[in-house]
């Protein structure tokens, strides 16, 4: 997945799945790109799945590493793999097409959100704001980043939470801080999200902080 695509970790199938994921920050996927590919810029993925096997052993043995506190071959073994999707897969991130005349309401409507993450105004509040109605917001949001706001927000609470927790901020910290009602809250939408509960995650980062923590 590209940078910022929303997706779910909900299962596909009434049985489920179990999947393990690494999630390499925006610099170090650019700095392998420039060391071992001929893209520049920030490099992303063409296609949302690619069938090799051989990346998925690598992929595994990322986790694997990252799980032993082995930060040297999970680095390393994360550089081998991020090069190897890259040479099979890789590609300019595509910029989005934004295709309505309300993008500007839209961008502005985000920027509120952002900075008022933890305690949002409500839809009817942020159109009055921007000079706008509930519905024409509504429509210029979904239209420039393909979802409402309220999903938007809880996106972007996540992504948040995740760097907290990376930064070893503890969850009930961090649910306050991004806007989340409490910890269970937060504990509902990452580990939706993500696919891993943040207990996880703030306890890998305080053991391995490294580009590979992600992963682990």
């Amino acid at each position: 997945m590209n940078p910022d695509t929303p997706h779910t970790g909900r299962a596909g199938v009434p049985e489920g799945w179990r999947y393990g994921a690494v999630y390499p920050s925006v610099d170090v996927v650019a700095e392998i790109a420039a060391e071992t590919t001929a893209l520049r810029g920030t490099p992303g993925f063409v296609s949302p799945v690619v069938d090799d096997p051989y990346a998925v052993g690598l992929v595994h043995q990322v986790l694997r590493a990252a799980d032993e506190g082995n930060a040297l071959a999970a680095d390393t073994l994360l550089r081998v793999a991020v090069t190897r999707l890259l040479r099979l897969n890789g590609g300019p991130v595509p910029r989005r097409q934004v295709r309505t005349a309300g993008a500007r309401i839209a961008a502005r409507a985000r920027g509120v959100l952002e900075e008022r993450m933890a305690r949002p105004p409500s839809l009817e509040r942020l159109a009055a704001e921007l000079g706008t109605s509930p519905f024409a917001l509504l429509r210029a949001f979904r239209d420039a980043y393909g979802m409402p706001p309220h999903a938007w927000l809880t996106d972007a609470r996540v992504r948040r939470a995740r760097r907290l927790l990376d930064l070893g901020t503890a969850p009930s910290e961090v649910a306050v801080t991004v806007g989340f009602t409490d910890q269970p809250h937060l504990n509902r939408h990452f580990s939706r999200m993500v696919g891993v509960p943040p207990g996880r995650i703030s306890g890998s980062a305080r053991t391995y902080k490294t580009s590979a923590s992600c992963g682990s």
